[in-house]
């Protein structure tokens, strides 16, 4: 398709902002109306000494721990789905996203103490992995705010790897995962041998799909099975090989987890991924008509999201900049409740809903967990104008289709 460039560079421009990079240092007063989000952050990235950036997009020498306290403005000041992140420094805490504390752990023993005195009645966690070109601070904010709106009874976990959130650095972010794979392992590993921890589900976007599918896959071999307390597997836009998730699925030895895929067939951004990867359909992209009976038949269920509408031009980030799906994911799936596919993409209450939010998760915030393809930093930006005509080439040579429409 001789216009990917071109989409690609709107995409670009959807994700311009102002907004300024490093906001992670704690402000010291709460604010009447705000909500606290607690969150326990592990990640394979190496430390900054700047408090506003914390971690940045390298790899760091293992895995970090750190507990945050995120502020998150009155409901009557923000949309669902939507970060509200600062114009300038320090933030206002009502009207943006602020950190209230940070409290680095020591150790494995200090973060299984947080996750203790963290968890709800129900005794079940949610883990998150992020997708490609995310900043530090774009996956805490984005994180605390989908545990926020999603209502979700649980202790958020957060694992982030290295990414140096520039879209010329896809391949580092990329083997970045690949390095970040024992790690990850490991940080699920320790949280569902936790004895006061129930049900674990796990949710991946993107990249981070296939980090957290490879994990798995070797804990399963490691251990013969999957831990019996992984209840649930959500896998939203996978940026994954369909070859090689069947590989993946079939190394998990028939998982009791429930495995929960939302896909798009206009997804733009794996479209790119496909061309990019010789043909082989993403798995966050597939035909449900083709694939739907075989998933099925495999326990694992598929929710279309295509009828939707997207607050994002690549049609990426549905599951996140959706109110309701959000919601779903909270209040039904991570609870255990099966959700059909009929339940979410045909419905129009659900689309006329999206509708509303639309606009408002297409800026830089909404566009926190997209992946390959759009640029939200400044760097980036700074960065991209000297780039773009040699990388638009490539893509170009690459994925250009004379028969596409």
């Amino acid at each position: 398709m001789r216009l990917v460039v071109v989409a690609l560079a709107l995409a670009l421009c959807a994700g311009c902002s102002n907004r300024p990079v490093g906001v992670l240092t704690p402000v010291e007063a709460a604010v009447p109306d705000t909500t606290k989000v607690d969150l326990l952050v592990a990640t394979t990235r190496e430390a900054s000494t700047d408090s506003g950036i914390l971690y940045t997009g390298e790899r760091g020498p293992g895995v970090s721990l750190d507990a945050f306290t995120v502020s998150i403005p009155p409901d009557s000041r923000r949309q669902i789905g939507e970060v509200q992140w600062p114009r300038s420094l320090p933030p206002n805490p009502e009207t943006d996203f602020a950190t209230l504390a940070v409290e680095p752990l020591p150790n494995v023993k200090a973060a299984r103490s947080w996750l203790d005195s963290h968890l709800p009645k129900s005794r079940r966690v949610l883990i998150f992995v992020h997708g490609f070109n995310n900043r530090f601070e774009d996956a805490v904010y984005r994180f605390a705010q989908i545990v926020h709106d999603s209502g979700s009874d649980v202790a958020p976990v957060l694992f982030t790897w290295p990414s140096r959130a520039r879209v010329f650095d896809y391949l580092f972010d990329r083997e970045s995962t690949i390095v970040s794979r024992d790690a990850f392992e490991d940080t699920v590993w320790q949280v569902t041998s936790d004895p006061r921890v129930e049900d674990v589900t796990i949710m991946a976007h993107s990249m981070g799909a296939w980090l957290a599918m490879e994990s798995l896959r070797q804990m399963a071999i490691r251990h013969g099975k999957l831990p019996a307390k992984i209840r649930n597997v959500i896998l939203a836009s996978p940026d994954v090989d369909v070859d090689v998730f069947a590989s993946q699925w079939r190394a998990l030895n028939g998982p009791q987890a429930r495995f929960t895929l939302f896909v798009s067939q206009d997804d733009r951004a794996l479209q790119v991924s496909r061309r990019i990867a010789g043909g082989v359909d993403r798995l966050g992209l597939i035909d449900t008509k083709h694939f739907y009976g075989e998933l099925e038949k495999s326990g694992i269920v598929v929710i279309d999201l295509t009828a939707m509408r997207s607050g994002d031009a690549l049609n990426h980030g549905r599951f996140a900049s959706s109110p309701e799906v959000v919601q779903l994911i909270g209040q039904r799936l991570v609870n255990g409740q099966t959700v059909t596919d009929s339940e979410v993409s045909l419905g129009d209450r659900i689309a006329a809903g999206a509708m509303g939010v639309g606009q408002t998760v297409g800026s830089a915030a909404g566009l926190a967990l997209s992946a390959p393809l759009a640029v939200v930093d400044p760097a980036t930006r700074r960065t991209y104008q000297g780039q773009v005509e040699r990388f638009g080439q490539t893509v170009s040579e690459t994925v250009e289709d004379p028969g596409a429409d």
